[in-house]
This record gives structure tokens, C-alpha cells and sequence, in this order.
């Protein structure tokens, strides 16, 4: 993606180095957590990022793993799952990222299985 998309000017996005350094782990061990969707990433101004709000206590929040695994299998792009997950979705009325950090992850697996 050579530009950042509108809706992702409002998140706070963290290169890997600092991600790395956050968790107290190597660049290379951020790389495995997305690798096994733990997170997830974007390229935003030519680098790849993740969003902060991804992490909790400065590691990955607990119930994204398997959101991003249901949206991954019903066909959604890396990008896609990152901008599915910060747009508000109309039947929770706030975005994704913000319930599954609120603790409701059902309520958000329940709609993504329905994606695709």
C-alpha cells in the first residue's frame, strides 16, 4: 500500500523494532507472532506496522488471535482484517478492536464468521 488509507490517520502504529522492544522480545520473535496471527500488520508510509491498540499490557491481546484466524479463512487480506477490525461495524456500532478489548470476543467472532 503506497499511502496510508484515511481511516488508519487516527490509529497509533508501531513500527516492529518497537514492538519488539515493548514485548522484551527480538524482532525476530515479533515476526513468529505474526506468522501464527498472533498479530497482525500493515505496510503504513512504506513500513510494516502494527497498531497499538493490538497489544495489551505490552503483549498481544489475548482474543485477537482467533478473530484474525476466522477473517483470514473467510478470505480477508492482512490489510483487511487490520481495517475490519478499527471501522466501526454497524451491528455492534463500534469497531471490532474496541469490543474484543472490552472482553466480548464472541459477539465479534459471531459476526466475522458471518463475513465473506
Amino acid at each position: 500500500m503506497s499511502e496510508t488509507p484515511a481511516w488508519a490517520s487516527a490509529i497509533e502504529w508501531l513500527p516492529l523494532p518497537a514492538v519488539a522492544q515493548l514485548m522484551g522480545e527480538t524482532p525476530g520473535r515479533v515476526r513468529r507472532l505474526l506468522d501464527d496471527h498472533h498479530l497482525v500488520a500493515m505496510r503504513v508510509d512504506g513500513a510494516l506496522k502494527i497498531p497499538a491498540d493490538f497489544l495489551v499490557d505490552d503483549r498481544p491481546l489475548s482474543s485477537l488471535r482467533g478473530t484474525i484466524i476466522v477473517l483470514l479463512d473467510r478470505g480477508f487480506s492482512t490489510d483487511e482484517v487490520v481495517e475490519w477490525l478499527f471501522e466501526t461495524e454497524e451491528t455492534m456500532g463500534e469497531a471490532p478492536i474496541a469490543v474484543l478489548r472490552a472482553g466480548r470476543k464472541s459477539e465479534v467472532r459471531r459476526i466475522a464468521q458471518s463475513l465473506g
